[in-house]
């Protein structure tokens, strides 16, 4: 009902065209620096306002803290060796994470040196992807428009503008992988110290005319890696919800064709949801791979720092 009347609504008091390219590209970009949620002063020409990225980034900072927190002290209250609900799935991520991932890449020597930084890589990527797929300020639109009828300027308002998954922001995963990089020449120089890791960049006992070649090849893959790892997660969060909002957009690309409200509703329930929801479905698998390909590269990455073979 609540799609019927907002289709007929829309073909009926619209004053522009349906622009399903600013629409999607409003639901999937971070809110604009001009409308900020919180609005915080600019500090040697950064500004640093919270906008609803950040928002999310701290939204689920906070939620995973908090329930990995509660779960750990409610199991060391229980006083028993064998976990049970919340901690038992937590320690099967754990112990997946450090024996499937961080182990055979980095080896025994180093698997609980690095363990924390990849288990939190993989937990807080998994969770910022999960929370991006559900739609939370959809809902709260809706109790909006019906219920609170809120002014522009409110902090409702403000909310409801921009994307919800933190991680399809290419300044969120370049940071991430920023942190990578730097995780790859400490591992580097903690294994061999600092001079020999950058030595070992390249293979020993070549032709010197060769190194000219090698080393700016090699200097350039040190960049490449966290680049990739950036664009792939970035890119693969947004290219779903993407996909998502362009197969609703069906709904009111119809209604405007055919100027009537009919021909969307029809169009949405013979097409647009039926797909939508198997996309969202992939998406549910994406999240999961996704969060595990960054912490696996990073791994592998860290690995091979650590275990240099030429």
């Amino acid at each position: 009902m609540v799609l019927q009347e907002h289709v007929q609504e829309h073909a009926a008091g619209a004053v522009e065209k349906f622009n399903a390219g600013e629409t999607i590209i409003e639901h999937v970009s971070n809110s604009s620096l001009d409308h900020p949620l919180i609005q915080l002063p600019t500090v040697l020409g950064i500004n640093f306002s919270v906008t609803k990225h950040v928002f999310m980034l701290w939204l689920v900072a906070t939620a995973v803290f908090v329930v990995v927190t509660w779960t750990v002290r409610r199991y060391l209250k229980q006083g028993g060796l064998i976990p049970r609900g919340p901690m038992n799935a937590l320690e099967a991520v754990v112990e997946y994470v450090r024996d499937s991932i961080v182990l055979p890449n980095v080896g025994r020597k180093w698997v609980n040196t690095w363990t924390p930084l990849l288990l939190t890589f993989f937990v807080f990527i998994l969770c910022a992807n999960a929370i991006g797929l559900i739609p939370i300020f959809d809902v709260i639109a809706l109790v909006d428009h019906w219920v609170l009828r809120t002014g522009e300027d409110s902090f409702v308002k403000q909310l409801l503008h921009g994307g919800t998954t933190a991680t399809a922001n290419f300044n969120v995963t370049a940071a991430l992988a920023t942190v990578t990089f730097g995780a790859i020449i400490l591992a580097g120089s903690l294994a061999h110290g600092f001079v020999k890791h950058w030595v070992n960049l390249v293979p020993h006992g070549l032709a010197w005319p060769i190194y000219i070649l090698l080393i700016p090849i090699e200097v350039m893959g040190m960049f490449v890696r966290p680049f990739a790892l950036t664009m792939r997660l970035a890119a693969n969060m947004t290219g779903g919800h993407i996909a998502i909002l362009a197969i609703l957009s069906f709904v009111f690309l119809f209604t405007e064709m055919f100027g009537t409200a009919l021909a969307g509703i029809g169009v949405g329930f013979a097409v647009s949801v039926p797909l939508a929801a198997l996309i969202s479905m992939l998406e549910i698998i994406v999240v999961l791979v996704q969060a595990y390909v960054f912490t696996l590269l990073t791994a592998v990455f860290i690995g091979m720092a650590i275990h240099v073979h030429h």
